[in-house]
């Protein structure tokens, strides 16, 4: 049986830092305030001119390189994004041509922060259909872009950050062995952007009335996002026989440190196995997954048992159990 395996992951981050020092200086905020609440200390920042292709095909040329693979090769290019560089043509389509990749169908998803797992289970099944070899998964926004820095509750919250990984078959027992996706509208109300789409296409109303930013409603997605991402990642646990101890590693959405915590706790994990690094990249979205998989990519050894967890906006949410490959 073939089984789609990670076989290298690349990522990129902008250098311009974004402290909460700096960001009490545009909005009433304080390093306590925000580090108490959602434990993000800084946060990266591509700049205006430059759009999410940009850190993908950095993040994609970075995967390439790692993975001997020629952009020829590449036959899928799957993008997970909520800040397309436009609303057409897709991400995926300027990063492939930035990466001289010529041979690949390529498409975006839009699933918010859930987007790297439900990019991921798509490209899986590319290749477990037996005609893909090589697919690549690049996940990632530049939500400064649609952050509002009067906006005190929502502006401490988001970075830029883009990874990929590469998809390749096995035969072995290694790779993406199991996946539980969901989606319920019933977050809509909750968690959105009203502006910039087919409802409410940009105007002199919907900029003045600030509607193309993020809208959130902290305390409800808040319990939302505990009880879905942690339900999703005990199930997938018993669903697999997997004990704690069976666990290397649980890899979370980076959206809250609160939130990662609550998810490890019903687990069962220890902290020292649950990847964190929002205090300095605080939440890209859909690049939080392979950023942290990017991180820890020389402490992870062939054969761990890692869950990937997200929840996002739709609402999203949903776990990933991989045995790592390499």
């Amino acid at each position: 049986m073939i089984q789609a395996a990670i076989t290298g992951v690349g990522a990129f981050v902008p250098e311009d830092i974004l402290t909460n020092e700096d960001l009490s200086k545009i909005v009433d905020t304080t390093d306590e305030w925000i580090m108490s609440r959602v434990g993000i200390k800084e946060r990266r920042v591509l700049g205006e001119g430059k759009g999410t292709s940009v850190m993908g095909a950095e993040a994609v040329k970075e995967l390439l390189k790692k993975t001997n693979t020629k952009p020829e090769e590449v036959e899928v290019l799957i993008f997970a994004t909520t800040t397309p560089d436009y609303i057409f043509p897709s991400t995926a389509a300027m990063t492939a041509e930035a990466c001289g990749i010529k041979n690949a169908l390529g498409f975006d998803i839009q699933a918010a922060c859930s987007g790297f797992l439900y990019a991921l289970e798509v490209g899986s099944n590319f290749i477990k259909s037996g005609r893909y070899k090589k697919v690549v998964i690049v996940a990632g926004d530049k939500m400064t872009s649609i952050t509002n820095y009067k906006d005190r509750t929502t502006c401490p919250l988001f970075g830029d950050a883009v990874g990929a990984v590469m998809l390749e078959p096995t035969t072995e027992e290694y790779g993406i062995m199991d996946s539980i996706l969901h989606v319920d509208g019933v977050g809509i109300p909750h968690l959105h952007m009203r502006g910039g789409g087919s409802v409410y296409p940009a105007s002199h109303e919907t900029v003045d009335k600030d509607m193309h930013y993020v809208y959130q409603e902290g305390q409800v997605v808040f319990k939302h996002a505990v009880s879905r991402m942690a339900d999703a990642s005990v199930e997938i646990m018993e669903r697999n026989h997997l004990t704690k101890d069976d666990v290397a590693w649980l890899v979370p959405h980076q959206a809250n440190i609160r939130i990662i915590e609550a998810v490890g706790n019903r687990m069962g994990l220890s902290s020292d196995k649950v990847m964190v690094n929002i205090q300095k990249y605080g939440n890209t979205s859909a690049g939080t997954i392979p950023v942290c998989l990017y991180e820890w990519e020389s402490r992870l050894k062939k054969g761990d048992n890692i869950i990937l967890a997200a929840f996002g906006a739709g609402f999203t949410w949903g776990a990933i159990y991989l045995k790592w490959a390499y």
